[in-house]
């Protein structure tokens, strides 16, 4: 998630349900990818088909914290903010006063995050899903670095696949951060914008492929974004871009990056998730 006047915080008060499960090693292959003539294989994968989250392959965070943007939601493990339902993961926001560990505030949503069950170096990620409109709700499919291998936020990177502002559904931003250490940190990145429609009226398909010295960004198969520059103070290029990163997909309510919601902002809101897809 886009951090550009304020630190970023990834420690994390408490995951549940902690798991870990060797890649899979599926033979299918990306279709996509194929006609281009770069096939790849399937080696993880959630299809969210089932009636609970696979702890196996994701961990909730529970969070009162405001995810280092003054953010005004508290994540919760709560199946009111994090369940799977109807063949998809559902992240709902809510307005609820939620309460964990002695905090309350106003709004609630939920984050999960892929780290030591699904890790990756290089591939494609392929995401499809449905995104919540309203001021003030962000909801993000984003990418951190395991290990930190080169110093915190941002000298060993980020990648962030799509993050829409609720307020303009209509386009998505694919961005990395990278350089210094905030706030000597740099980003660079792109938006995607629909001709008709917005991101909330159905499922679309987000996606990097991740190369050595090259990230590309698509949308429903279709490349709009390519990054070839990027830096870190931590190491030579093509770091930070150069180690395991894992998947987090979370919907924010609120925070510097786009303001408060206003009364006409629905609630609940709802990111839909109807698979992840991580191909090598």
């Amino acid at each position: 998630m886009t951090r550009k006047t304020t630190n970023r915080v990834v420690c994390f008060a408490a995951i549940t349900c902690i798991g870990i499960v060797p890649a899979m090693g599926q033979e299918k292959v990306d279709p996509q990818a194929a006609s281009a003539g770069t096939a790849m294989k399937l080696v993880w994968q959630d299809e969210f088909d089932g009636d609970s989250l696979d702890y196996a392959k994701w961990g909730v965070e529970v969070n009162a914290f405001g995810g280092g943007n003054s953010e005004l939601q508290i994540y919760t493990d709560r199946s009111e903010n994090v369940r799977v339902e109807d063949g998809n993961l559902v992240i709902e926001a809510r307005k609820d006063n939620a309460g964990i560990s002695g905090t309350e505030r106003e709004y609630s949503s939920g984050r999960v995050r892929t780290k030591h069950r699904g890790d990756w170096k290089y591939g494609r990620i392929d995401v499809r899903a449905k995104l919540p409109e309203g001021a003030g709700i962000w909801s993000a499919i984003w990418m951190l670095p395991t290990d930190d291998a080169y110093g915190g936020w941002a000298a060993s990177g980020e990648i962030d696949i799509m993050e829409m502002k609720g307020q303009e559904p209509d386009q998505v931003l694919g961005t990395l951060h990278y350089g210094d250490v905030w706030p000597r940190n740099a980003y660079s990145g792109d938006k995607y914008k629909l001709q008709n429609g917005t991101f909330a009226d159905d499922f679309h398909t987000f996606s990097v492929v991740w190369k050595p010295g090259q990230i590309d960004w698509l949308i429903d198969g279709k490349k709009y974004q390519t990054q070839t520059k990027w830096s870190s103070t931590g190491g030579e290029f093509p770091a930070p871009f150069d180690q395991e990163f894992h998947l987090l997909l979370n919907v924010a309510v609120g925070g510097n990056f786009l303001g408060s919601p206003n009364d006409s902002t629905p609630f609940p809101a709802q990111m839909l998730v109807d698979y992840v897809r991580v191909y090598q």
